[in-house]
């Protein structure tokens, strides 16, 4: 099979498992958490570092940001041989209870973006497998740290997210907004592969608090420290699967 054009990756150059964040700067903190880091590939918004968490070999794989990109990440990844992809992300929460640095375990995305209309209809539902939800339950659990465990939506217009469509997915009781998720659930299950989905609320929409408004970094302070809380919950999950 011939390298594949955006990850530049061959089978037999990645592992089974795939943690996906959408940062690639991200991809070498969550390499840090690990040993025997390899970077495999780097190539637009895409970094591939293979490593070994415990007795788990894993490769770590940007995204991008949004749908479009995190669909061909899986389609290439899937190509490769990649049998179990893990959301490694971020999300803004909607629920007034939902703190900044809080973890959320996605157990279902809204279709709020354009890139899984192009697969399937609208009401077939973006959801992760049951093992790999119930494996990163059990390790953020195991953290004894806040996680909200329900759907969230993907939304592919982060500015066009509106005071209308707020409060439509508040009052849905969906827990956050992200932008990656229902395309990584879809293409998962539509290829026969595992999925899940942990992310690090970075905002709350409800109180009004956007990413970025606290200082220069993107993510204020209390999400940057809980980053590497949420990267141990997708390795530990991972681990124990």
């Amino acid at each position: 099979m011939a390298k594949q054009p955006h990850l530049l990756v061959e089978p037999g150059e990645t592992h089974d498992v795939a943690l996906l964040p959408g940062d690639p700067g991200r991809v070498d903190r969550i390499a840090d958490h690990c040993d025997d880091a390899e970077t495999v590939a780097e190539n637009r918004e895409y970094k591939l570092v293979n490593a070994v968490y415990g007795d788990r070999e894993l490769t770590i794989c940007s995204t991008g940001i949004g749908s479009p990109s995190a669909a061909i990440a899986v389609e290439e990844l899937a190509a490769v041989g990649v049998e179990r992809l893990v959301r490694v992300g971020t999300t803004g929460a909607l629920q007034p209870d939902i703190e900044i640095g809080d973890t959320v375990v996605a157990t279902g995305a809204a279709k709020d973006e354009g890139t899984t209309e192009r697969y399937e209809d609208v009401a077939v539902p973006a959801v992760p497998d049951h093992e790999t939800l119930s494996a990163l339950v059990d390790a953020a659990a195991a953290r004894e740290a806040p996680v909200h465990v329900g759907p969230v939506a993907t939304d592919d217009a982060f500015y066009a997210e509106t005071d209308a469509y707020v409060r439509e997915w508040n009052e849905a009781g969906l827990l956050a907004v992200e932008m990656e998720a229902a395309a990584i659930f879809t293409l998962a299950r539509r290829k026969g592969l595992a999925a899940g989905a942990v992310c690090t609320v970075d905002g709350n929409l409800v109180a009004g608090t956007q990413k970025g408004e606290t200082d220069d970094e993107e993510l204020p302070p209390k999400a940057r420290d809980n980053v590497a809380r949420t990267i141990d919950v997708a390795l530990e999950a991972v681990a124990a699967l």
